[in-house]
């Protein structure tokens, strides 16, 4: 997640200066884009206290029920999918979005009324970390380390 948003603020803020060259008007307007990839570290960052959550200790040499066992191995499972849900979604998120934000930098150099327009892309562009977060936490709904009975 953090890769993808330094990715993609690499990507709109060395436009953003190349554009503010011919344009010095729309450095602070296009910090929108910034803000944008910034929020891709958050998704990461919020998943990864709710991926904490559900961690705990289990000692597996005492566990004897193949039950317990598969609960805990398919329960590891689940959240290790689900931080690579959330890490490779928000990565092209972050890199969608700095594309399309350096795309709204050089556009908006160009030609202001186009600024809202690309805009509404980024949105949708976004939204696909969102979308990773959402179906992470749906991969974890089940995940429990505690194993019921035992002390």
């Amino acid at each position: 997640s953090v890769v993808g948003a330094a990715w993609g603020i690499f990507i709109t803020g060395s436009s953003i200066c190349g554009g503010g060259v011919k344009a010095p008007r729309i450095k602070t307007k296009n910090l929108i884009s910034i803000i944008f990839c910034e929020a891709v570290a958050i998704y990461g960052i919020i998943m990864s206290i709710v991926l904490s959550n559900y961690m705990s200790n289990v000692d597996v040499d005492s566990l004897t029920k193949m039950k317990d066992i598969r609960q805990v191995h398919s329960s590891g499972f689940m959240l290790f999918g689900a931080g690579l849900t959330v890490g490779f979604s928000n990565l092209f998120c972050g890199v969608c979005v700095g594309i399309v934000g350096s795309g709204a930098a050089l556009a908006d150099a160009q030609n202001s009324s186009l600024f809202v327009k690309v805009l509404i892309i980024e949105i949708f562009g976004s939204a696909i970390g969102l979308f990773g977060v959402i179906i992470a936490i749906i991969q974890t709904s089940h995940a429990s380390m505690s194993i019921k009975g035992s002390s």
